[in-house]
């Protein structure tokens, strides 16, 4: 999702928060706003359901793999990965434990407002759009360079322009025909990367029709590391490990939203946990057990990898079917990413449309946005968010490969930054449910490793995004779009806190004067016992959700 993506599944949570969204500003700004109309919730369970387990799917895996291969080797990959995911893991039992007990209309926005200030509210509402905006041109790019597969010889224009009517045509049918979609390409995804990853352990083993058994040559030729940038040694291993970090954040940005997702559907404090725990599971099985694979099958130094230079650059899984010789196969597997590319940027401009639609009921964002039509969809704000899909036609000229990770350091950094903010907010809601002398045995749900999980998460999105750009300071690797597409969106963040607390003049909320109360009525009549499945292939559907 994309998205995943990452990031996909943002998309779930917006049509329920704004609808409610609506409700509650109209208490909290009474006589401040005028009549808006309100969206109309059209997801049913079945399509939040394949969506929340496809979602954290998306191009980050399918394609930006191929730059952290190559940047880091299969051992800097597979690490690479496992970092970031023990800090995406540490930030969905923060959002967990507040979202359980709070799920709030606006999720991790509006718990920023009630646990730290107005202004940090502010801040988080805005990058979260950011970061979902710049995404959709990412997709357009991956799509584009997917499609270069079978064709060089067109115009990526053409590619790019093709995607995005199929997005906004979706989008414009409203969440109805959204959702039909997104469970259609969710569904393809989750089939895709399963029997992706099957096919990559009969491949290794020498089941392909070459029968060439590869085990671990790849890990011994060209190596388990890579010399970034001809710094030989630990040195030159270690910081390609480090390039692979940001490329993998790309990837699990957008899982956090499972959790809001969850806090925003019916039963969220019996819900909701089951979310967490099945997270690590998804990390485990599509994330890690896909980079192992991928750094099993094919070597770093494989020239097609290269997204800035090959035209015809390929996902990595189709690079390894094709080595392996299976005719007509990579065309059918291309083809199953290029719908992953179109359902991630279908979510995004879904998500970003209705976040900017949440910042103006907030008052936070000029009410034009508020104007829907008849059918409750968000029109104008769908609109402005579509204009952002055309920065992708700088592929165009700079190739839609080099475009792609452009707008994958945007988005990991913004979301890097929603995540650090995430992990303030808990921090603060730790440290104010202690003060008040509040039991966290309570907890809908709670997990032994806090505060700890927080503070470890915090710290590396600091120094991921302090470091980011560290490679254009190498003497003769300066490149100012490097530079400037990993530092603005790090920068942007303080600048849009300090600029709001000017604005807002309200100082943090003291510990002791945090609301924990307000709204548990309502979600405590909410919560009920669900009935028992029914028979085994209830259990089994109760068990995955």
């Amino acid at each position: 999702m994309g998205v995943e993506e990452k990031h996909a599944d943002a998309h779930i949570v917006s049509e329920a928060v704004v609808e409610k969204h609506m409700d509650y500003d109209a208490e909290s700004h009474s006589g401040a706003a005028p009549e808006h109309g309100k969206l109309q919730r059209h997801l049913k369970n079945r399509h939040v359901a394949m969506i929340s387990i496809g979602g954290v799917i998306g191009t980050g895996l399918f394609l930006g793999t191929a730059s952290s291969l190559v940047a880091g080797g299969p051992i800097g990959l597979l690490l690479g990965y496992f970092v970031v995911g023990t800090v995406c893991y540490s930030v969905m039992i923060s959002l967990g434990e507040m979202v359980a007990y709070l799920p709030l209309p606006g999720g991790h926005i509006k718990l920023a407002e009630r646990f730290v200030d107005p202004a940090f509210s502010f801040t988080m509402g805005w990058n979260y759009w950011y970061n979902w905006t710049i995404i959709l041109p990412a997709e357009l790019s991956a799509a584009a360079v997917l499609i270069n597969f079978w064709n060089t010889s067109v115009n990526n224009a053409v590619w790019i322009t093709m995607c995005l009517v199929v997005v906004v045509t979706i989008n414009l049918f409203g969440a109805g025909v959204y959702g039909e979609c997104e469970f259609i390409f969710a569904s393809i995804k989750v089939i895709t990367i399963t029997g992706l990853i099957i096919l990559g352990i009969v491949l290794d083993l020498g089941g392909g029709p070459n029968h060439d058994r590869l085990g671990f040559r790849y890990w011994k030729n060209p190596g388990p590391f890579v010399d970034y940038a001809g710094i030989t040694g630990s040195k030159g291993h270690f910081l390609g490990w480090f390039a692979v970090l940001t490329q993998s954040a790309f990837s699990f940005i957008g899982t956090e939203i499972v959790a809001i997702a969850a806090g925003e559907a019916k039963n969220p404090r019996r819900n909701l946990p089951k979310a967490i725990k099945r997270v690590y599971i998804r990390i485990l099985l599509f994330y890690i057990g896909g980079v192992i694979i991928i750094g099993l099958l094919v070597p770093s130094n494989h020239p097609d990898l290269n997204l800035t230079t090959s035209n015809a650059a390929k996902s990595p899984f189709v690079i390894a079917i094709k080595t392996a010789g299976i005719k007509g196969l990579p065309s059918v597997i291309n083809a199953a990413l290029l719908t992953s590319a179109w359902s991630a940027a279908s979510s995004d401009l879904y998500t970003s449309s209705r976040a900017l639609y949440g910042l103006s009921l907030a008052g936070n964002a000029p009410k034009i946005f508020t104007k829907v039509n008849k059918n409750g969809l968000p029109w104008v704000s769908l609109i402005f968010c579509a204009l952002f899909s055309t920065l992708a036609y700088m592929g165009v000229s700079s190739g839609s490969g080099k475009v792609f990770n452009w707008f994958v350091n945007m988005t990991s950094i913004a979301g890097l930054m929603t995540w650090f903010g995430i992990t303030v907010t808990y921090v603060r809601f730790y440290k104010g449910f202690k003060v008040q002398g509040f039991d966290r045995k309570t907890l809908p749900y709670a997990h032994f490793l806090q505060p700890y999980a927080a503070w470890y998460a915090m710290f590396w999105c600091i120094l991921i995004c302090f470091f980011s750009g560290w490679a254009v300071f190498l003497k003769g690797h300066w490149a100012t779009d490097t530079f400037v597409t990993n530092y603005i969106p790090f920068i942007l963040f303080p600048i849009l806190y300090v600029g709001a607390r000017i604005y807002f003049r309200q100082p943090m909320v003291k510990p002791e004067d945090m609301d924990f109360v307000s709204g548990l009525k309502e979600i405590e009549a909410d919560t009920y016992d669900e009935p028992p499945p029914r028979n085994w292939v209830e259990r089994f559907w109760s068990w995955l959700m």
